[in-house]
């Protein structure tokens, strides 16, 4: 046996007083998640596939001088296999099994409904007329039709207003479409992956149908393979579907087509590995989005964040005043390269300082800016949302219209 583990969330943690990393599965298959001690740490990084647990144990006293039983070895290959993060055969089986749950379903069901918004319709119009009555101070409206929003992926409680901020600015826009597109971004996504689906996306005022021509479009530009690889995303990933939850309120709740697309990491991109204007599947994909909004009135919406710092992600120390006014004048320049459409200029933005502040809505939002092409706009509202009980890790937010 030579076990590999999968691509897991791995979070910094201490347990009963001691510390060590938590393993989550990011796509749901097993609720379970373990806890490794940092003493076993060094061990998940020996599990690539190419080892047997013999070789992991003289691997690991080789690097680290660090002896661990063969019991103790068996015992988390167990339970990192019962919990489905070894990369095999049983993990296959129910990823197989979910993809087959997933596609067969009449809609993909909320996966965040009564975590960060009510399930029941009712409340949930309530909770999102209380976002709106709270927003202040919105720009004039913009002297030309607006084509596509950002809007954040964050949970309601903490950017609900910038949410009802952006989402009430372009109402009309919304409610005039006859089509949607979302990029969102995969939090869990490869490098520079592009993840349609062909389900239907459900929310609290009901189903909103998904676009199988356009979809059909897509698949054929950039291939069956790369458009499903990480279909399975589409069931637990929020950023869409908190998007499509105030797309259906604002068009209280009217459906429209909508053409669901989840969009990997840029990390290549930003390291300068590859260049975004010359991959092959984000150029063709452009030119089949362009085409859609020339067949009819289609809003293009980036549910993207900004910046992620602080030790929640990884800075070692906490963001003060001093740091966040920082961040404010760092997110305003990305900000002003987004309301004058200049994909580019986005893109370079933060290449330059090689993500430092990890903004997670790079992907989406670049797209956007490509597809829409010049296209000019305003900032709806801004805000830094705190990540830990401290408030010395935040997340900055923003709303931005253009047309």
């Amino acid at each position: 046996m030579k076990p590999k583990l999968r691509d897991v969330r791995i979070h910094p943690m201490t347990h009963n007083g001691q510390r060590g990393f938590l393993l989550e599965d990011p796509l749901r298959l097993s609720q379970g998640m373990i806890f490794v001690p940092q003493a076993l740490a060094p061990v998940l990084a020996l599990m690539d596939g190419t080892r047997t647990l013999s070789g992991i144990q003289a691997g690991l006293r080789v690097r680290t001088g660090i002896y661990i039983p063969a019991s103790v070895l068996e015992r988390l290959v167990a339970d990192l296999d019962a919990a489905l993060m070894l990369d095999n055969e049983r993990f296959a089986a129910a990823r197989e099994a979910a993809l087959r749950e997933y596609r067969q379903a009449p809609y993909r069901p909320p996966s965040h409904a009564d975590a960060v918004y009510p399930s029941d319709p009712e409340a949930f119009t309530r909770t999102l007329d209380a976002y709106v009555q709270q927003v202040e101070d919105l720009p004039p409206h913009l002297d030309h039709p607006i084509r596509g929003v950002v809007s954040p992926h964050i949970d309601y409680q903490r950017g609900g207003v910038i949410y009802a901020g952006v989402w009430t600015y372009a109402a009309d826009a919304v409610r005039s479409a006859q089509r949607v597109v979302v990029l969102g971004t995969d939090h869990n996504g490869d490098f520079g992956t592009l993840t349609l689906t062909r389900q239907n996306y459900a929310t609290p005022l009901g189903v909103l149908p998904t676009d199988q021509a356009a979809v059909d479009a897509l698949v054929e530009a950039i291939g069956e393979e790369n458009a499903f690889r990480e279909e399975l995303h589409h069931r637990g990933e929020h950023s869409i579907e908190l998007a499509l939850a105030w797309v259906h309120y604002i068009r209280k709740g009217a459906p429209v087509d909508v053409v669901p697309i989840l969009m990997g990491s840029f990390a290549h991109f930003v390291q300068g590995v590859a260049d975004p204007t010359k991959d092959p599947i984000l150029n063709r994909a452009v030119a089949v989005l362009q085409a859609l909004a020339a067949d009819k009135p289609t809003l293009f919406v980036a549910a993207g964040d900004l910046a992620h710092v602080g030790p929640a992600f990884g800075d070692p120390y906490p963001w003060g005043p001093v740091e966040k006014a920082r961040l404010r004048a760092a997110d305003k320049d990305v900000m002003e390269t987004i309301t004058r459409g200049d994909a580019e200029a986005f893109f370079q933005t933060i290449a330059a300082v090689e993500d430092r502040y990890r903004i997670c809505g790079l992907p989406p939002i670049y797209l956007l800016l490509r597809v829409l092409e010049g296209a000019t706009g305003v900032v709806t509202g801004y805000d830094q949302c705190p990540a830990d009980e401290q408030n010395g890790s935040v997340v900055s937010v923003c709303g931005a219209a253009i047309g």
